[in-house]
């Protein structure tokens, strides 16, 4: 489908490169039944969605096939090249996600935090995101060795200590020490086999909260990686000060130059916004500067700033990008629930 928009504004930011050399296409095939069957559970008659760009094409006929095989209805959507991460897909796209039981995102730049993805869940949707797949992923033991199911109860375990707490302070040995309140949030449990109504950012099993907006306070220092903007793993911390729920400085050389400047150029406070806790929980998951891969890898934990509205909060922004850091200290009402890659009952 063609978008009703002019392809005009600013430039989209330089992606990581991929080596798609040596992977069998065996086991890309692989990969995507995994996706459908496993993560997806198609179930014959359902529609299905799969959203892509000519970037990714290539993924979502694997991902077709596979759906058609688990008795799917499928029907393919290719939109141009989103500006940056959040822009919404078309208008007749959003209508079939809306109409969708099953949606599959092979995108190059991310529609996971738009209106339309948000409209589809509440309509029961189930999502597996597929932003800036590469071979690797596709074929990863993170997808490809995981049992999900068996990592759903440690995801709840996370879940629960955020549903019911009211603070959170997260520290690490590289000098963060944020503090924020939970009170009221309710905790998103990405398993990976998501229900109607959920997200599956496959192979990323995670656990994310909502700060109450303008409640953090402290310092953020990331030291994993960026996964956005072609940054990837990082070469030296990003090092942030936040107030009363914002980045007011980011500092630390070269990458946080590049963030700090294109968030700027947006105008618009919010993408400043601290948005959301997560916590990778993946234990097959390794650190490859991939977005999807990166923010499951057990042991990491990002902070989410911009956009809150798609994982239950009240702040709309123009982006959403993550920042990861290791060996992560997070106390709920002064509990802790882990330090680095143990989580506590």
């Amino acid at each position: 489908m063609s978008d009703p928009l002019e392809e005009s504004g600013k430039g989209v930011p330089e992606a990581n490169s991929r080596d798609e050399g040596g992977v069998d296409a065996g086991d890309l095939n692989l990969g995507a039944r995994r996706l459908a069957e496993v993560n997806g559970r198609i179930k014959d008659g359902e529609a299905v969605v799969i959203v892509t760009d000519p970037e990714l094409e290539h993924y979502a006929a694997l991902v077709e096939e596979a759906a058609r095989s688990c008795g799917g209805v499928v029907t393919t959507c290719v939109i141009p090249v989103r500006r940056q991460d959040g822009e919404e897909p078309p208008e007749p796209v959003a209508k079939a996600m809306a109409r969708a039981d099953v949606i599959f995102s092979p995108v190059s730049i991310s529609i996971t935090h738009t209106r339309a993805m948000r409209s589809a869940l509440e309509a029961g949707a189930r999502a597996i995101l597929m932003t800036a797949y590469t071979d690797e992923i596709l074929t990863s033991p993170a997808l490809l060795e995981t049992d999900f199911h068996a990592q759903a109860a440690v995801c709840h375990k996370i879940g629960d200590a955020f549903t019911e707490g009211s603070q959170v302070r997260l520290t690490s040995p590289r000098g963060t020490d944020l503090s924020f309140s939970i009170e009221g949030r309710t905790a998103n449990v990405l398993t990976n086999v998501p229900d109607p109504g959920q997200l599956a950012p496959v192979p990323d099993i995670e656990v994310n909260v909502v700060p109450v907006t303008g409640s953090a306070n402290g310092l953020l220092i990331a030291d994993a990686s960026v996964p956005y903007l072609g940054i990837g793993i990082l070469e030296d911390p990003v090092i942030c000060t936040v107030e009363d729920g914002y980045i007011t400085r980011m500092e630390g050389g070269a990458e946080a130059d590049r963030i700090r400047v294109y968030l700027s150029s947006f105008g618009d406070h919010n993408c400043f916004n601290v948005a959301e806790l997560g916590v990778g929980l993946n234990p097959n998951a390794r650190l490859t500067g991939e977005m999807l891969e990166d923010e499951g890898v057990l042991g990491t934990i990002h902070i989410g700033i911009g956009t809150s509205h798609t994982l239950g909060g009240e702040i709309v922004a123009p982006t959403h990008y993550d920042l990861l850091m290791w060996e992560p200290t997070i106390e709920v009402d002064g509990r802790v629930v882990q330090r680095n890659k143990e989580i506590f009952g």
